[in-house]
């Protein structure tokens, strides 16, 4: 008997070659905010370009199932282009969208999360409403975390360059609020005046890092400056200089980072000068924020996630909640402002110690915090008699696994509410949870990171058998 014969198949004829020029027109948006187009039925993907536009493309990248270039041209121009209002836009890898017209941009994250739910979870005629626009969509963000570099002597604080580690000097970005940005330039300044060693992440030498600043209520500041060593020569010189240039300046912290890791922060951190937190508020509800607390970067916006997210629950005073990825506990503390009893579960023991403090502070009673893993903490809480009305799990960017998603289902809630920071993990696990028993009834995404690629969602499921 002779051996079977290999089959071939024939492979896919790639139309483009890099190094080359061509024009395509562009469809969509990617994921990451850049320009998708085809050329000969071939994907190519161009960051800067937008949908509706013809341009001549220099390709870079071929790969056997699509390529990557850059604008050399654009030969028709999409109306809803507008110039970046950044001067380093085109360097920086911080912002995707700025070229971009801001009702664009809350168009192009609802198809994103439309076409999610279509093509990856199969779910069809999901109600997607219209995405939540952000009313300060420019310096926004509480929070920075800028590199601190050297390039040609000089010294550079800034966001790295879209896909790299080299820094791009910053010295005014539009989505950082504007005291981040006077703490970066007073770093810069600072740190050449007192000739303090900056750190080189390839010879694994130098002190300053980073410097990350947050921004709480009435615009108090704190400075974080995080070094290599434990020592930061000229530390009082450094407050000091720190604290004539900021007014608003209430807190300085020294965090140390000796590993040779992109990590940003390291375990240690030490009060140098001030007050040991800073107080931001999400409704009625204030929250003490450390140098490594998570907060959302986006005060004004967060509130109204949450409120959606209230609102999505349908609480009236009687219910069971259990959030089943609590963080610090800021969903649930506004859960448990309608709810009876609210348990929220978090496998980061420093975040649950946070989430307790913040209920203490917040004079909240009817929420219990629990260090461990969902998908075990909620059978041994069913175990004890716990009948959730409503579970709201807000999860990392990966999204839950089938198994956590299987505990939510047999714990048989009345309503599931999802919060979302990926599209795409998102309509997968709602497909897992159709196929256990809960329908998608509406997702609103929310632009939690205005002239970013980034969207938020917010979903409400109810068990098919209460429809």
């Amino acid at each position: 008997m002779k051996a079977k014969e290999k089959i071939k198949h024939p492979t896919q004829t790639i139309p483009v070659r890099k190094g080359q020029t061509y024009h395509i027109w562009i469809d969509r948006l990617g994921t990451s905010g850049e320009g998708v187009g085809r050329y000969e039925n071939f994907t190519v993907f161009v960051p800067n370009a937008l949908p509706g536009e013809n341009i001549s493309v220099l390709i870079e990248e071929v790969k056997s199932s699509y390529a990557r270039g850059h604008v050399k041209e654009i030969l028709h121009t999409s109306p809803e282009r507008v110039a970046p209002l950044c001067e380093i836009y085109d360097e920086c890898g911080g912002c995707q969208l700025q070229h971009l017209s801001y009702d664009a941009q809350l168009d192009a994250k609802r198809a994103q999360v439309a076409d999610a739910l279509t093509h990856i979870g199969k779910l069809l005629q999901i109600p997607v409403k219209e995405t939540m626009r952000a009313e300060q969509p420019w310096n926004y963000r509480n929070k920075m975390q800028f590199p601190i570099g050297v390039n040609k002597g000089k010294i550079m604080v800034g966001c790295f360059a879209q896909g790299s580690h080299k820094i791009i000097n910053t010295e005014n970005c539009h989505i950082q609020h504007t005291a981040n940005n006077d703490l970066a330039n007073a770093v810069r300044a600072i740190a050449e005046k007192l000739h303090i060693p900056i750190y080189n992440e390839d010879t694994h030498k130098g002190i300053l890092r980073h410097i990350v600043g947050r921004v709480g209520r009435n615009n108090d500041l704190m400075a974080v400056i995080v070094t290599a060593t434990k020592q930061l020569p000229r530390a009082k010189d450094f407050v000091r200089m720190l604290r004539e240039r900021l007014p608003n300046l209430v807190s300085v912290h020294q965090n140390i980072q000796t590993y040779r890791n992109n990590v940003i922060m390291g375990r240690d951190t030490q009060l140098l000068w001030g007050r040991s937190t800073i107080i931001d508020s999400l409704g009625r509800l204030n929250f003490h924020i450390s140098p490594r607390s998570f907060f959302q970067v986006n005060t004004r916006q967060a509130e109204r996630l949450y409120e959606q997210a209230l609102a999505y629950a349908d609480l009236h005073g009687t219910e069971t909640v259990i959030d089943a990825y609590c963080g610090t506990g800021t969903i649930t503390l506004f859960l448990a402002q309608k709810a009876r009893k609210v348990y929220g579960i978090e496998i980061v023991q420093p975040a649950i110690l946070d989430a307790r403090k913040n209920a203490r502070d917040n004079h909240v009673k009817n929420a219990e915090f629990i260090v461990g893993d969902a998908t075990d903490v909620m059978p041994a809480l069913y175990k004890q008699g716990v009948r959730p009305d409503v579970v709201v799990v807000d999860p990392p960017r990966a999204g839950c696994t089938e198994t956590v998603l299987r505990t939510f289902a047999n714990m048989k809630p009345q309503r599931i509410v999802y919060v979302s920071c990926n599209p795409a993990t998102l309509a997968r696990d709602l497909a897992i949870l159709k196929g256990v028993g809960y329908i998608t009834q509406e997702v609103q995404p929310v632009d939690l990171f205005p002239h970013t690629s980034h969207v938020e969602c917010l979903t409400k499921l109810v068990r098919r058998d209460l429809l």
